[in-house]
């Protein structure tokens, strides 16, 4: 599965730096036989580690792959009651790793690639967070698929400073570096400083990553060396798009997946990249839109061998994640463009397709032309209740010397009329989570109930 640690693309000291500590793909393995031989005597069904971006989580990440034991990564801020869910729901025990610790090879264990090999849970923004099973197969099938698509190989040095108990994080920017061969820099934290000075040719970020990258101008002149710019995890705003293509040389490819699906849809190197979109259907996946008759968007479905084995302990959950036919029901509202097949996505059904006056509206484009003034750094759409339009389009603003009726105006000028926001509400902060995604489930929970 992990083929840099055969040796098949040679070894070298630094294969593997994680927040300033090198390391080679032989010591790597000795200290993930090490963790392999505790969880053979525990007889453990999954193990926990807190996943600092540290050697010691990759170490214990491969010991589980090595013993055939599923990894439940822990978020490291996770408070009492998410950390005692997450445990007392995997029935994982949490473990350290000694990186110092170092085992010989034992015997060969015989793994089936519909294995467990880490189990993710979600935000858990619909209730408490459930565990997602990821197998074997699907990481290894998902990670091909990127190293096709991207052209990542063993040439390259991968570079990026994410959480590591995500899929971007994680499955993509351990595991994929472990299976192509490519030297894994990991910055520790994602700072402009970090990523200019890391020397990568490949580059993994998320939307908050690359907007403070393209803010800092001599960082982001760092990358222009670069082979590939990856944004992922929510989508990435237009302006930060034209920035980063104006400072760095590079045309940033975006990504799209889910922790049930891994991902499933990107551009491709060496391709044509438009903002605002994601590309198309990896190799091995096939999406379908679930419109409305008369809508250009709707529910974007898909099938593909990168799809998780199920939500743990609960069959219900998971029978109602996927169609009568068969398809997994992302619960994202896209559109497909006809000429070329490239995928754009609007938002979560849940929260950003916004059905006003009859019209069907994401709220991503309007999220998008707002950025595009020069007063608003931050912005979040939502449809909320109304009782003549059904739901009637609010934006909360980051944004400075600037009106709401301003912006009301200036979104009527570059889309379609009836996108206007009908409010304006201005704000210190959008929150986010750990991955630079909006919560704006949090901002309808703590906005005034008058237009600021």
């Amino acid at each position: 599965m992990l083929t840099a640690l055969t040796g098949a693309h040679g070894d070298r000291a630094d294969a593997v730096t994680v927040a300033g500590r090198a390391t080679s793909y032989e010591e790597l393995l000795g200290a993930a036989r090490a963790v392999a031989v505790d969880l053979d005597r525990s007889g453990l069904p999954a193990f926990a580690v807190t996943a600092t971006a540290s050697l010691e989580t990759v170490a214990a990440v491969v010991g589980g792959l090595l013993a055939g034991v599923p990894c439940v990564p822990l978020p490291p801020d996770a408070g009492p009651a998410e950390r005692g869910h997450i445990l007392a729901d995997s029935r994982a025990r949490l473990i350290e790793t000694d990186f110092a610790r170092r085992a010989p090879a034992g015997p060969a264990v015989t793994h089936a690639p519909g294995d467990p090999a880490l189990i993710l849970y979600t935000s858990g923004t619909t209730g408490p967070p459930k565990g997602v099973v990821l197998s074997r197969a699907a990481i290894t099938a998902d990670l091909d698929a990127l190293a096709e698509a991207w052209q990542w190989s063993a040439e390259d040095t991968l570079v990026h400073g994410l959480p590591l108990f995500h899929v971007h994080g994680l499955v993509l920017g351990v595991l994929g570096a472990l299976r192509t061969g490519s030297r894994l820099v990991h910055t520790g934290r994602p700072t402009p400083e970090a990523y200019a000075a890391a020397g990568g040719s490949l580059y993994f970020g998320v939307p908050t990553v690359w907007s403070r990258i393209a803010s800092a101008p001599a960082s982001a002149a760092a990358l222009s060396g670069a082979r590939l710019l990856v944004s992922g995890s929510a989508a990435l705003p237009a302006p930060v798009f034209r920035d980063l293509e104006r400072l760095t040389g590079q045309r940033p490819v975006e990504r799209y997946g889910m922790t049930e699906t891994l991902i499933t849809v990107s551009g491709r190197a060496g391709g044509e990249v438009r903002p605002g979109t994601v590309g198309t259907p990896l190799t091995g996946i096939t999406t379908r839109i679930a419109a409305e008759p008369g809508a250009d968007i709707g529910e974007l479905q898909l099938t593909g061998p990168t799809l998780f084995s199920g939500y743990l302990g609960r069959p219900e959950a998971t029978a109602a994640a996927y169609t009568e036919d068969g398809w997994f029901r992302t619960g994202d509202i896209a559109a497909v463009d006809d000429r070329d097949g490239v995928h754009r996505i609007v938002g979560r059904a849940s929260t950003d397709l916004i059905k006003s006056g009859g019209y069907r509206i994401g709220a991503g484009e309007i999220e998008n032309a707002l950025l595009d003034h020069p007063a608003v750094s931050e912005a979040a759409v939502v449809g909320v209740p109304d009782t003549d339009l059904g739901q009637r389009i609010v934006a909360f603003v980051v944004a400075q010397n600037v009106t709401g009726s301003e912006l009301t105006d200036f979104v009527a000028a570059h889309l379609s009329v009836h996108k206007r926001p009908r409010e304006v509400r201005f704000v210190t902060a959008i929150p986010r989570n750990a991955m630079g995604k909006p919560q704006k489930r949090l901002l309808l929970d703590d906005a005034p109930p008058h237009l600021t």
